[in-house]
């Protein structure tokens, strides 16, 4: 960010008068421009023992699998938005999502919210962002195609959490430097 939104001056990065973070400044106005993580949100698709991934049709990893998700907007809750990206990725509708993981990238500034969801039909199709869209049994998930760490580490826990018959919160951090 070089420029202040609010007046067009050029930014400075410093501390602000009661704050303890670098944050983008404006001397002019005095704006300060608070960077924040970006939420995704998504759902883990669950129909007679299969789970819907979409193939991407979009960079990052575009051509690779992942789950139906997809950043959160302005003005929906976490479930909304976890929905609406899976109408939107795979031309699906679910219901009654429960969050299965939240999971934190504080590398790149985003939190993943998964939620798992009943298909409500059989009647998906890939959307705009997505080149297919498929169920898949345990067994025939590409795990060598998945697009994400954070969609791996979902896709194992669902299936050891299956076979326990348990679901519980996940919540954890991935890092990819050393802290």
């Amino acid at each position: 960010m070089k420029f202040c939104s609010q007046c067009g001056a050029p930014l400075v990065h410093t501390i602000p008068e009661g704050d303890n973070r670098h944050r983008h400044s404006c001397p002019a106005c005095g704006t300060i421009h608070y960077e924040n993580p970006k939420m995704v949100v998504g759902c883990l698709a669950e129909w007679d023992n299969k789970i819907l991934l979409c193939r991407r049709a979009i960079e990052p990893q575009h051509g690779l699998w992942t789950l139906p998700a997809g950043f959160m907007e302005n003005g929906e809750s976490a479930v909304e938005g976890a929905l609406r990206e899976t109408l939107e990725e795979a031309g699906a509708r679910v219901k009654d999502p429960t969050l299965y993981s939240l999971i934190s990238l504080p590398d790149i500034n985003q939190v993943y919210l998964m939620f798992r969801a009943q298909l409500s039909d059989l009647d998906f199709a890939p959307g705009e962002e997505s080149l297919e869209v498929a169920l898949f049994a345990e067994t025939e998930i590409p795990w060598d195609k998945l697009a994400f760490r954070t969609i791996r580490a979902t896709l194992e826990r669902y299936f050891n959490d299956r076979r326990r018959g348990d679901y519980p919160l996940y919540i954890e951090d991935i890092r990819h430097r050393n802290h």
